[in-house]
């Protein structure tokens, strides 16, 4: 048997395997660097704590993969300033009171439902918000 087995393991043979042996422990030691990266790049809190469950060979990894957070740190702050800035560019113009629609700033009317949603001078014809005295435009007295 230990002649069969000292035939069969050739230096090449052994060297292919030495080699092989050296690729799996590079690629677990590359996931768990993986692992450290992502999570902090992804903004958890305790991307340590995922290190130390990466050291778990491959069920580590993939149960950092299944559970991380689906977007960057950087892109959920990225979103969050683009919807505050269409929230605020949405509550410039506003909304019709009656359908919802967002109506721009010199709409006299509502397009979709034709509900009244500005008063109008009655000298220069220019909408007006519903708390002013006085047009801005032709010094008009509103009562």
């Amino acid at each position: 048997m230990s002649s069969l087995l000292s035939e069969l393991l050739t230096p090449e043979l052994m060297m292919a395997i030495y080699l092989f042996i050296a690729f799996i422990v590079a690629l677990y030691v590359l996931s768990v660097v993986y692992v450290f990266v992502d999570a902090r790049r992804r903004g958890i809190q305790a991307f340590w704590a995922w290190g130390i469950v990466s050291l778990v060979p491959f069920i580590g990894l993939i149960a950092y993969l299944a559970l991380r957070p689906h977007s960057y740190l950087a892109d959920r702050e990225e979103q969050e300033l683009d919807m505050a800035l269409r929230e605020r560019q949405l509550s410039h113009y506003g909304t019709c009171p009656n359908c919802g629609t967002p109506i721009e700033r010199d709409f006299v009317v509502c397009p979709v439902c034709n509900t009244q949603v500005r008063n109008v001078c009655p000298s220069c014809h220019r909408p007006l918000d519903a708390h002013w005295k006085v047009c801005p435009y032709c010094r008009t007295h509103i009562q």
